[in-house]
């Protein structure tokens, strides 16, 4: 099996990248699940874009701001100043955002943001939309249920991948690889993430000496209803609050306000932290009440939110919500150049959640994922038009380590809650250094090498944390124990 391209992941960067690749190359996209099990399709605020031309100034100093002054500042104007030829890009291939009664585009506001400049479509279900519509612009064809266990390398040029689909090992050959396969989200014990994002490709890249960039900056969205029993919790969309919902205690109590006299429209870094340090300092329950809405209104606009919550008890928007932060987003990831080359290593690309493009800095302004995801996406499918196939040699075995072994299971649970206590919301150099050494010591022993993968990107994330004793952005240590 030869390709042109393969792509790892059906995101909205795995699929943008494969619709701008023509018909005629020889394609492959492949899934570890389902198509539709992805981040972008549980994604719910919108898509940012620059107002107009004379809003790019402004977008990129909100993302600047955001940013905490750690984000490449070239790669965010080059974001902004296509952001508007990627939205009528979609728009001219049939894709329908949510309109008014006269036919305009409707835009909306979220944290951080200085105006109204997100799009959305099916209220907030702006991720399942341009999902579906994508999955049906695509071309190329699928391999879904199959998990990418190896990336094929040799002298410094991507040569395709080894797959792991329908009980067996596979070597897939392929001169460009795209990696679209999302962030880190299964790591942590409460996560937004589809079940399938938990940073295999970046701990391949480890292993292969790819660079990995700003691994400490994991975003936690502030307001998420963790109290189901499922892996992945309920987001409650930014735009909630971009549109009147209040965060409160269950007095009534708006106690953002003591954080930041932004309140509920501050950065979600801020949120989060203040969420979880007034729930330790009260031991108060905290609650979204979206009571300023209009029913109606809001059964039109959030359809989504209303039925998944109405379902587990919960009217709304009459009823409060309980919330809590959870693990939302991986900022940092494989370091790539402006067109999601991976540097160093011909025919490899990094597109989406699971590249780090310098865009979000130290901490992702609302709404400039599916963004990020298109920009880049398509740069790398036209970077990879204009250069000529690289050669490879056909000669790759299979390896041998095993996939999963005996106890595997129980140990991603312990992972999971070493990465929720030790290198969250709120991190201190006790925590990281007891996360290190929990960590080490499972690489250590006997573990399946899907697992030795993800302890490998949770390592990753753990050294960068410990690299940086002072808190920026998403990245925060508390005073009293930095050392």
């Amino acid at each position: 099996m030869r390709y042109d391209v393969v792509i790892i992941g059906s995101g909205v960067a795995g699929l943008y990248a494969a619709i701008a690749l023509p018909k005629n190359l020889k394609v492959l996209i492949i899934n570890k699940s389902n198509p539709w099990e992805c981040n972008t399709y549980y994604a719910q605020g919108g898509v940012t874009t620059a107002y107009n031309d004379e809003d790019i100034a402004s977008h990129v100093q909100d993302t600047l701001d955001a940013g905490a002054g750690m984000c490449n500042a070239t790669a965010v104007q080059l974001m902004s100043e296509s952001s508007q030829g990627v939205i009528r890009d979609l728009i001219d291939r049939g894709f329908e955002f949510d309109k008014d009664e006269e036919g305009n585009l409707l835009y909306t506001k979220e944290a951080a943001h200085s105006r109204s400049r997100i799009l959305h479509a099916g209220g907030d279900a702006t991720g399942r939309h341009l999902h579906f519509f994508l999955l049906n612009q695509n071309p190329h064809p699928m391999l879904s249920d199959a998990t990418v266990v190896d990336l094929l390398i040799e002298n410094n040029q991507c040569c395709g991948v080894e797959v792991f689909s329908e009980g067996k090992r596979k070597i897939i050959l392929s001169d460009n690889v795209i990696i679209a396969s999302g962030g880190v989200g299964s790591l942590y014990e409460y996560h937004t993430n589809a079940s399938t994002i938990s940073g295999d490709i970046h701990g391949i890249c480890i292993e292969k000496g790819i660079e990995l960039e700003s691994m400490e900056m994991m975003q936690f969205h502030p307001t998420v209803f963790v109290a189901n029993n499922w892996a992945r919790k309920q987001l409650l969309s930014e735009a909630l609050r971009g549109e009147g919902a209040h965060v409160v205690d269950e007095n009534g109590y708006r106690f953002l306000f003591e954080y930041d006299p932004r309140g509920e429209l501050a950065p979600r870094d801020i949120v989060s932290r203040a969420i979880f340090d007034y729930k330790q300092r009260s031991a108060k329950q905290v609650y979204l009440s979206c009571e300023d809405f209009e029913s109606e209104y809001f059964k039109e606009r959030f359809p989504n939110i209303y039925k998944s919550l109405n379902d587990l008890g919960y009217h709304l928007p009459k009823e409060r919500v309980p919330i809590s932060p959870a693990f939302h987003y991986a900022v940092g990831g494989i370091k790539t150049e402006s067109n999601g080359a991976v540097p160093q290593v011909k025919g490899l690309y990094a597109v989406g959640e699971a590249a780090s493009t310098g865009v979000h800095g130290a901490n992702r302004l609302a709404s400039n994922s599916l963004l990020e995801g298109l920009v880049f996406s398509r740069r790398a499918a036209e970077s990879i038009l204009e250069c000529a196939a690289h050669g490879c040699s056909e000669y790759f075995t299979v390896g041998d380590e095993p996939l999963n072994v005996e106890g595997d299971k129980e140990k991603k649970d312990q992972l999971r809650r070493i990465m929720w206590e030790n290198v969250s919301i709120k991190r201190t150099s006790r925590g990281l250094n007891t996360a290190f050494e929990a960590i080490t010591q499972m690489l250590s022993g006997n573990v399946g090498r899907l697992l030795r993968l993800r302890l490998l990107t949770a390592l990753s994330i753990v050294v960068s944390a410990q690299k940086r004793p002072e808190s920026i952005g998403v990245h925060y240590m508390t005073q009293e124990e930095k050392e």
